[in-house]
Protein backbone atom coordinates (compact mmCIF):
# COMPACT_ATOMS: atom_id res chain seq x y z
CA UNK A 1 0.00 0.00 0.00
CA UNK A 2 1.44 3.09 -0.85
CA UNK A 3 0.86 6.05 1.35
CA UNK A 4 0.58 10.27 0.95
CA UNK A 5 1.24 12.98 2.63
CA UNK A 6 -1.46 16.00 2.30
CA UNK A 7 -1.84 18.83 4.50
CA UNK A 8 -5.32 18.70 6.36
CA UNK A 9 -5.49 22.37 6.34
CA UNK A 10 -4.76 22.66 2.78
CA UNK A 11 -8.33 20.29 2.64
CA UNK A 12 -10.38 22.12 5.20
CA UNK A 13 -13.24 24.56 2.73
CA UNK A 14 -12.92 22.12 -0.08
CA UNK A 15 -15.91 21.77 -1.67
CA UNK A 16 -16.41 17.80 -2.00
CA UNK A 17 -18.20 16.23 -5.58
CA UNK A 18 -20.20 13.12 -6.02
CA UNK A 19 -19.69 11.06 -9.37
CA UNK A 20 -22.23 13.12 -11.29
CA UNK A 21 -19.64 16.13 -10.18
CA UNK A 22 -22.49 17.70 -8.19
CA UNK A 23 -20.79 19.63 -4.67
CA UNK A 24 -22.73 17.73 -1.36
CA UNK A 25 -20.68 20.44 1.09
CA UNK A 26 -17.44 21.20 2.08
CA UNK A 27 -14.74 19.31 3.88
CA UNK A 28 -15.35 21.64 7.69
CA UNK A 29 -13.42 18.64 9.82
CA UNK A 30 -11.05 15.28 9.78
CA UNK A 31 -11.18 12.81 12.56
CA UNK A 32 -8.27 11.09 13.31
CA UNK A 33 -6.50 8.47 15.64
CA UNK A 34 -2.86 8.14 16.84
CA UNK A 35 -1.28 4.44 15.98
CA UNK A 36 2.35 4.62 17.32
CA UNK A 37 4.22 8.02 15.85
CA UNK A 38 1.84 8.52 13.28
CA UNK A 39 -1.82 9.84 13.16
CA UNK A 40 -4.32 7.75 10.66
CA UNK A 41 -7.19 9.37 8.82
CA UNK A 42 -10.22 7.83 9.51
CA UNK A 43 -13.38 10.16 8.51
CA UNK A 44 -14.40 13.61 7.04
CA UNK A 45 -17.04 15.22 7.86
CA UNK A 46 -18.34 17.18 4.88
CA UNK A 47 -21.18 19.93 4.64
CA UNK A 48 -23.21 22.73 6.91
CA UNK A 49 -23.57 20.68 10.55
CA UNK A 50 -19.95 19.66 10.37
CA UNK A 51 -18.96 23.06 11.25
CA UNK A 52 -20.26 22.91 14.56
CA UNK A 53 -18.64 19.89 14.74
CA UNK A 54 -15.45 21.61 13.59
CA UNK A 55 -16.36 24.00 16.56
CA UNK A 56 -16.90 21.15 19.47
CA UNK A 57 -20.73 23.12 19.59
CA UNK A 58 -22.85 20.46 18.09
CA UNK A 59 -24.99 20.08 21.66
CA UNK A 60 -24.57 23.68 22.19
CA UNK A 61 -25.32 24.98 18.74
CA UNK A 62 -28.42 22.72 17.93
CA UNK A 63 -30.23 23.99 21.09
CA UNK A 64 -29.64 27.50 20.08
CA UNK A 65 -30.62 26.68 16.75
CA UNK A 66 -33.99 25.19 18.13
CA UNK A 67 -34.31 28.11 20.43
CA UNK A 68 -34.37 30.57 17.37
CA UNK A 69 -36.87 27.94 15.37
CA UNK A 70 -34.85 25.49 13.58
CA UNK A 71 -36.28 22.37 13.08
CA UNK A 72 -33.81 20.15 12.04
CA UNK A 73 -30.34 20.75 10.86
CA UNK A 74 -29.94 19.35 7.04
CA UNK A 75 -26.90 18.84 5.22
CA UNK A 76 -23.98 17.08 6.81
CA UNK A 77 -22.21 13.63 6.37
CA UNK A 78 -20.06 11.49 7.64
CA UNK A 79 -17.12 10.11 4.83
CA UNK A 80 -15.25 7.16 5.99
CA UNK A 81 -11.44 7.91 5.14
CA UNK A 82 -11.79 5.30 1.94
CA UNK A 83 -14.51 6.82 0.49
CA UNK A 84 -12.83 9.90 -0.82
CA UNK A 85 -10.71 10.81 -3.73
CA UNK A 86 -8.19 13.29 -2.89
CA UNK A 87 -6.32 12.01 -6.05
CA UNK A 88 -6.73 16.02 -6.92
CA UNK A 89 -6.82 17.77 -3.53
CA UNK A 90 -8.43 20.87 -4.96
CA UNK A 91 -11.29 18.54 -6.12
CA UNK A 92 -12.17 15.65 -3.20
CA UNK A 93 -14.47 13.53 -5.09
CA UNK A 94 -16.66 10.43 -3.14
CA UNK A 95 -15.84 7.02 -4.41
CA UNK A 96 -19.99 6.01 -3.23
CA UNK A 97 -23.15 6.92 -3.40
CA UNK A 98 -24.11 9.55 -1.49
CA UNK A 99 -26.89 7.65 -0.12
CA UNK A 100 -24.34 4.98 1.46
CA UNK A 101 -23.05 7.81 3.89
CA UNK A 102 -24.20 8.42 7.24
CA UNK A 103 -25.63 11.38 8.15
CA UNK A 104 -24.80 14.03 10.40
CA UNK A 105 -27.71 14.39 11.46
CA UNK A 106 -27.91 11.20 13.23
CA UNK A 107 -26.28 12.51 16.45
CA UNK A 108 -27.62 10.61 19.94
CA UNK A 109 -30.19 12.87 21.26
CA UNK A 110 -30.08 14.67 24.71
CA UNK A 111 -32.55 12.79 27.12
CA UNK A 112 -33.54 14.89 29.98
Amino acid sequence: MTTREIHLELLLGKPVLDSAGKVIGRIEEVRAEQQGKEWIVKEYLIGYAAVLERLSAWTIGLKILHLLGAQKIYGGYTVPWDKLDLTDPDKPRLHCSIDTLKSLNEQPQDTE
